[in-house]
């Protein structure tokens, strides 16, 4: 037990002391395991396929809305501890999301997080899931 809990933490230190800022696009490499929803100029922010904001639940979002999603998926999975919410907000029109990521987990030489993007628009919310893995040059490839 005390080894599982050492591990845990260890790989927590290990995710949170990895790349601060954002990739840029140029430097992600194309992934067998992206989504295929997303075209591949949303390849940005750290996360190959356009993360799940990429998808069907951003597909009523301006570029700029769906780049603060982004940020903010990156965000969550590469820093923010288990459970936390990372949010984000587009002042002009008022719509806004968050994101929170579980607590890590190992797939061979691969870090992965789940995570769910909620997004509120108009006073409903929609909500997504999925299952992201942190790539050797630090971006991140959303599973499908």
């Amino acid at each position: 037990m005390k080894s599982a809990l050492i591990a845990v933490v260890a790989s927590a230190l290990a995710l949170s002391g990895c790349v601060s800022g954002s990739l840029s696009q140029g430097e992600l490499q194309p992934s067998q395991f992206a989504a295929t929803a997303a075209p591949r100029s949303e390849t940005f922010a750290g996360i190959e396929g356009g993360g799940l904001i990429g998808g069907n639940l951003g597909s009523s979002l301006t570029r700029q809305q769906r780049r603060l999603g982004l940020e903010a998926e990156y965000k969550a999975l590469e820093n923010t501890p288990a459970g936390q919410d990372v949010t984000w907000k587009d002042a002009s029109s008022g719509r806004s999301g968050s994101v929170r990521a579980a607590q890590p987990y190992r797939v061979g030489s691969q870090d992965c997080r789940q995570y769910i993007h909620t997004l509120e628009m108009g006073g409903a919310s929609q909500e997504a899931r999925g299952t992201a893995c942190r790539n050797e040059n630090g971006s991140w490839t959303l599973l499908s």
